[in-house]
C-alpha cells in the first residue's frame, strides 16, 4: 500500500499561559512512501517524527494537509478503519491476558463482514506467532517474557489483522544493545516476508540506516533530507544531516577557502575548485583521513585505539569544533609513536558548509554529481 503525505502540518496550541505562540510540530511534510517499502523517520527528540506517525495512524488529526493510502484520502478516517497496525514504544500488552489472547484480541473485535470464525482466528494467531518466532510462548503471560519477547508479541498483535500499513514507534528503545540488534533484523525479515508497507520511527541513526529502504531526516518539524541511507550518509544536504548520521560522528572544523584551496588554520589541505573565497565549516568523515607523513593537515596525537580490523586515532586540532578528532584507518597501516600525526584527505569524504545557513557547498566532482 502506497502512503502519500501532502503538505502535512500539525500545530499545537501554546501551553504557556503567558505566551500565545503556537508549536509547529510538523511543517509542510510532503512525501510518498512506496508500496512494500520500509521507511525510517529519523531525528532527535522533538523533531516531529512520532507526531507524523500518529497522524498517519489517525490518532492525531493534522492541522492541514492530506494523507492518502493508495488512491483513498484517509485524512478524516478513524484509526480502526484505516487498516493499520501500530506498535508502541512500551509494547502496551494486556498483562492479564496470555500471549495468545493478546494476539487474538484485535481479531475478536472485528465486526460485520470482517468477522472471522474462531478456528480462523486461532489459525491466523499461530501464523503470525510463528512469523515472529513466539509460537512456543502462546500460553505465557507478558510478565513471564523477556523484553525482546514482549516486543515480538506487540508486533504479532499488530500484524494479525494483516494491515495495509505497519507503523512502529521507537519499538527497540527499551531493549538492551544485543536485543536491539537481533530484533531490528527480525523486523526487517518480517517486513520482507509480508511485503507490508512499514514506517519506522527512531532517533537511532544506526537502526534506521541498517534496515530502511529510505530514511527521512527531520529537525524541528521540518524534513531535512530524504533518500537511501547510504546516499544520505555520502551526500548530506546540510551540516545537521552530516552531524546526525555516522558512528563515530563526523569531525567538524573551521576553515577558509582562498584561491580555490581549503585552508584549516594556515595549512592548505585540499583543492576545492568552484568555491569562492569565504569562511566555511569543514566536515570530515572519520574514514576520510589518510595517515601520510607528508600530509598537509597536522594534528596533535592523543591516543591510538586498536579495534581489531580498524584503528581509531584520537587527535586534536585548534580549528576543530569537536573536543577531539577521530579518524578510522585500516589496522594494516602503521602510525608512528610521535606526538603529532599528519593526514591527507579523501575529497569525497570532505564536505563544506556555509557558516551562516549551514547549507552544503559543493566543489569539484561533488558539484558535477549534484548537477546530474
Amino acid at each position: 500500500m502506497k502512503v502519500e503525505l501532502r503538505n502535512l502540518t500539525k500545530i499545537f496550541p501554546s501551553r504557556n499561559k503567558k505566551s500565545s505562540e503556537e508549536v509547529v510540530a510538523v511543517n509542510d511534510f510532503t512525501f510518498t512512501v512506496p508500496d512494500g517499502k520500509l521507511i525510517g523517520l529519523l531525528g532527535p527528540s522533538g523533531c516531529g517524527k512520532s507526531t507524523t506517525l500518529y497522524m498517519i495512524s489517525g490518532l492525531q488529526k493534522p492541522t492541514s494537509g492530506q494523507i492518502f493510502f493508495g488512491d483513498d484520502d484517509v485524512t478524516e478516517l478513524s484509526p480502526e478503519n484505516r487498516g493499520i497496525g501500530l506498535v508502541f514504544q512500551n509494547y502496551a500488552l494486556y498483562p492479564h491476558m496470555t500471549v495468545k489472547q493478546n494476539i487474538l484480541f484485535p481479531l475478536q473485535n472485528l465486526k460485520g463482514a470482517d468477522r472471522m470464525s474462531k478456528e480462523a482466528m486461532i489459525e491466523r494467531a499461530y501464523y503470525v506467532a510463528s512469523l515472529v518466532q513466539i509460537d512456543e510462548l502462546m500460553e505465557r503471560k507478558p510478565s513471564e517474557l523477556s523484553g525482546g519477547q514482549q516486543q515480538r508479541v506487540a508486533i504479532a498483535r499488530a500484524l494479525v489483522k494483516m494491515p495495509k500499513v505497519l507503523l512502529l514507534d521507537e519499538p527497540l528503545s527499551n531493549l538492551d544493545a544485543r536485543l536491539r540488534l537481533q530484533t531490528r533484523e527480525e523486523i526487517r525479515r518480517i517486513q520482507k516476508e509480508t511485503g507490508i508497507t512499514t514506517i519506522f520511527v527512531t532517533h537511532d541513526q544506526e537502526e534506521a540506516m541498517s534496515i530502511s529502504d529510505m530514511i527521512v531526516v527531520m529537525k524541528l518539524g521540518v524534513v531535512q533530507q530524504i533518500g537511501h541511507p547510504q546516499e544520505v550518509y555520502n551526500n548530506p544536504t546540510n551540516l545537521f544531516v552530516a552531524k546526525f548520521l555516522g558512528t563515530p560522528p563526523i569531525n567538524v572544523l573551521s576553515g577558509e577557502v582562498r584561491g580555490e584551496k581549503l585552508y584549516i588554520s594556515d595549512d592548505a589541505v585540499l583543492d576545492v575548485p568552484g568555491v569562492d573565497d569565504r569562511s566555511v565549516f569543514v566536515g570530515i568523515r572519520p574514514e576520510g583521513f589518510i595517515v601520510d607523513e607528508n600530509g598537509a593537515l597536522k594534528c596533535e596525537l592523543s591516543n591510538i585505539e586498536v579495534m581489531g580490523r580498524d584503528v581509531s586515532i584520537v587527535s586534536k586540532h585548534p580549528a576543530s569544533l569537536n573536543p577531539i578528532i577521530r579518524s578510522i584507518i585500516n589496522a594494516d597501516q602503521s602510525v608512528s609513536g610521535t606526538s603529532t600525526v599528519r593526514y591527507s584527505l579523501k575529497s569525497n569524504k570532505v564536505f563544506l558548509f556555509d557558516t551562516d545557513t549551514e547549507e552544503r557547498i559543493y566543489f569539484g566532482d561533488q558539484a558535477k554529481n549534484e548537477e546530474n
